[in-house]
């Protein structure tokens, strides 16, 4: 929405304008509805419309969601009506499984349960293979049940952890986004996890 109507419209219909080939897409954050997600849609299509008439070219773009909310896992296969895609937004959504905020724990106790064995590891390191792992396997298989090869991935810190993108992997997660300097251990971990898909399949 604040593509098409703010601050880049500009920039993205003059890229438009000149025939360059860009593929943007609209992420709607937070949703927890699909009723929410159609209302964000609506505004999105009349806003294409209109800048398509005004300007005379064609817009093309995918819109989709960040699912962070633990309610948007639940109705995963309502969303994926309306959305073309998702991406795990696994910051927040480990703030809403564990019922803490990072701030908080990591300020206070979570360091205590990391040395006492209570948590193996920092969820907002390492994801929660086990708590929020479960419930991204479910809106995987929900989402793609209603949009047959949805394209789905993850956006959080964890997406530059080797063993949180072998899970990803394994649960059929078409790309990782993480910080700049992580790219690198990320592209390997992918890597390794083919290889070890491969090993595993003979």
């Amino acid at each position: 929405y604040i593509l098409l109507k703010n601050a880049a419209k500009p920039v993205y219909l003059r890229i438009c304008l000149e025939g360059i080939n860009v593929h943007p897409e609209i992420m709607v954050p937070q949703v927890t509805t699909a009723q929410e997600l159609k209302r964000v849609k609506e505004s999105v299509d009349s806003i294409q419309k209109e800048i398509e008439s005004s300007q005379n070219i064609k817009l093309k773009f995918q819109f989709g969601t960040m699912i962070e909310v633990v309610r948007a896992c639940m109705r995963a296969g309502h969303l994926a009506e309306v959305a073309e895609f998702f991406s795990f937004g696994t910051n927040d959504l480990t703030q809403a499984s564990f019922s803490f905020s990072r701030e908080d724990a990591e300020n206070k106790f979570l360091p205590l349960y990391n040395e006492s064995g209570i948590l193996q590891d920092n969820p907002f390191e390492v994801l929660d293979v086990k708590g929020v792992g479960q419930l991204m396997s479910m809106t995987v298989e929900w989402g793609r049940k209603t949009r047959a090869g949805m394209k789905i991935g993850i956006c959080g810190e964890q997406g530059g952890h080797p063993a949180s993108i072998r899970f990803c992997h394994h649960i059929d997660l078409d790309y990782v986004s993480c910080s700049a300097p992580r790219v690198p251990i990320a592209r390997l971990a992918a890597a390794q996890a083919k290889l070890l898909e491969d090993k595993y399949s003979r």
